[in-house]
């Protein structure tokens, strides 16, 4: 089992639907933050929390009674920071090869018991897909860097 990754598996049911008859985007947006949660919480040995959610892309509809995999994988960290990629897959239980539905970038920091920053282990990517997905997360990072100030200065939020 590699360290950096956090499968889930599970139906999806009945009680996630929405009004149009598939599972509700923020079902969706649920389990991304529970299985990111524990790859943070796996990686750091800490409690965690999240520091935001990086540009989540609904590719195509869950349908109730799908297979769904949410695979959470570190790609890259910081002091204290862990930036996650995040994909989610449906497929017929009865065997139909599994459609990416989402993904995204997730960042969890870790906390000590206080709640201030604690430091996690670095992440040195092994392959050359790992590699390449530090990169996209690293250049995610900048992007909401700039957003960020982008609001300070063009609207004065802080």
């Amino acid at each position: 089992m590699k360290k950096n990754i956090v499968e889930f598996r599970f139906l999806a049911e009945p009680t996630d639907v929405n009004f149009g008859g598939k599972v509700h985007g923020g079902i969706v947006m649920k389990w991304i933050d529970q299985a990111s949660y524990a790859c943070a919480a796996q990686w750091s040995k800490r409690y965690c929390v999240t520091v935001s959610a990086n540009a989540i892309r609904f590719i195509r509809p869950v349908l109730v009674g799908q297979l769904i995999s949410v695979e959470a994988r570190i790609v890259h960290t910081g002091k204290s920071s862990m930036h996650i990629y995040v994909v989610v897959r449906a497929s017929d239980p009865r065997g139909d090869k599994p459609s990416v539905t989402n993904r995204c970038f997730i960042t969890f920091m870790a906390v000590d018991e206080a709640g201030f920053p604690a430091k996690v282990p670095t992440f040195e990517p092994a392959t050359e897909e790992d590699k390449k997905l530090e990169e996209v997360a690293k250049h995610a990072k900048e992007f909401a860097k700039q957003l960020d100030d982008d609001f300070e200065q063009s609207l004065g939020w802080k």
